[in-house]
Parts: structure tokens; sequence; C-alpha cells
């Protein structure tokens, strides 16, 4: 069985442990804007005593469309999360796309991320399970949370055993997620923490056409009834700017209203826990 806790870095996250908040930009745009939004991030951490891994993706590679930026790049992306972990001791994931990711990825971050639909790769899954990082692989939108369990399987077949499983939404019909919330017991009851992804549970996979689009309204009413049915932690894509952001804008958080949106989640939280 995979480790609950789940060790990714300084934090476990799992039973018993504190709600962990993974949160950043989508994609990786330039330094000085990932350093100001970690900074920000790691200010708000801290002052409501939350563990942070820091968020941004250094290539899209599965935008809508040919035209939409992707990112920097694996080099210059893993730079850049290199110099914010560096400068603000928060630690750091990204998404990885192909196996030849992956050991780059792990020698700058923390914990690995699978996106949801390449939860199935094996080769992706085997090469990211033997960097020896933790591993957080989102639920395929097209997958019931009980088919995670082959997920967890090839993860710990390769000797990943630091395992996060991520609910963010399922296809319902054309353009359009919902959540399921009994998919977070669900895949808990497979040995794993569970993450919810309350900013990709709001997409609507191209709803602007050559893009896709969402409605960041629903974040945090999403996010809410996640934590009161027991998610051990919390993805939120969130930009100082979200309409200017290059990739998933309509469905991020502005920066500004990061805090006290986390401090109703948390409140939340500590009712939850009370009758546990």
């Amino acid at each position: 069985m995979p480790e609950n806790p789940a060790t990714i870095g300084p934090y476990s996250c799992g039973a018993g442990r504190p709600l962990l908040i993974i949160a950043g930009p989508c994609v990786l745009e330039d330094e000085a804007l990932a350093l100001s939004i970690a900074g920000r991030l790691k200010q708000i951490a801290e002052e409501l005593h939350v563990p942070l891994i820091f968020k941004a993706s250094f290539d899209k590679a599965n935008r809508t469309s040919i035209d939409s930026y992707r990112g920097p790049g694996l080099k210059a992306g893993l730079a850049i999360l290199g110099c914010v972990k560096e400068s603000t001791g928060v630690p750091v994931t990204t998404d990885i796309h192909e196996p030849h990711q992956a050991a780059a990825a792990a020698e700058v971050c923390d914990l690995l991320q699978i996106p949801a639909f390449l939860a199935r790769q094996t080769d992706l899954l085997i090469a990211a399970a033997k960097t020896g990082r933790a591993v957080n692989v989102k639920k395929g939108q097209f997958m019931a949370p009980w088919d995670m369990k082959h997920v967890v399987g090839k993860l710990e077949a390769a000797g990943c055993r630091n395992i996060l499983t991520c609910e963010r939404g399922t296809f319902f019909g054309y353009g359009r997620l919902v959540n399921d919330m009994r998919a977070i017991p669900q895949m808990q009851a497979l040995g794993t923490p569970v993450v919810f992804d309350a900013t990709h549970s709001v997409q609507e996979p191209g709803g602007l056409g050559g893009t896709t689009g969402g409605n960041r309204a629903m974040v945090e009413p999403l996010a809410r009834a996640a934590v009161a049915v027991g998610t051990d932690g919390l993805f939120f894509e969130t930009h100082p700017e979200p309409d200017n952001s290059p990739s998933d804008g309509a469905n991020m958080i502005p920066l500004d209203r990061f805090e006290a949106m986390l401090r109703g989640l948390l409140a939340i939280r500590k009712t939850v826990e009370e009758f546990s």
C-alpha cells in the first residue's frame, strides 16, 4: 500500500495532517512574475499556518490550439522553478508530459504532477516513480475514481510510495465538467491522500473556441464542498491578473482574493475536524 500520510519534501499530506495547498500560475511566464506570486503565497501560507507547494508548468503540452502559448520549455522553466525554490524556500511542483522529462524535473521539484489526460500512460508513471520523488496523479476526466487503483498500482510497482491522487472533474457531455464529491473518499480508500483541483474542475474544454473557458465563480463553492467531504489537499491556479494570463485565466482565482478564500476554507476544515 502507498504511504498515508505521504511525504512531499518537508511536508506530509494525508490522515491527521494539515490541509496541503498547491498553488501558483497555470504556466510560467517569466522569473519576476513567478517570484512575485510565490512570495505572496508564502506570506499567506505562513500567516495561516498551512503547508504550501508552488506550482507552475514549464510546458502546457495539451493546449487546445497550435497557436496557444505553451511556456518557456523544460530547461528555462526548471531554472525559474529552481529560483523560486531557492529564493522563497517553498517546495515546487510541475507537470511532466514525457518520460524523459521526469529525471530533470525531479532535480528541482519536490513533487511531480501527472496531467489528467496522461494518467494511464504507463511509461510516464514509471519514469516519475523511479525518480524517488512524490507523485501527484490527476484522475483522468474519462476515469472512474476506482479505476485509479491501476494508476496507483503502476507507481507502486515502480517503487513509488508517496502517491497523491487528484480529483479534477469528469466529462459531462461536450464542453462541461462536473464533480462527484464521492470521488474523494473513494480514492482515499485506495490508500492515497487526495487533492481536490478546484480550478481545473470549473474548466469548459474548448469553451472559448480556440482556448479552454471556465467559470471562476464556481471555484470557491467547489473547494468548500471538497473540504467538507474531507479532502487532504487543495489545488488552485492563481494570478495577479487572471484575464491577462496566457493559459486558463477564466478558471483562476485573482491573487488578491486568495487569502480571504483560504481563510474561509480553513474555517470549514476546522469544523470538519471537530466532528471526525
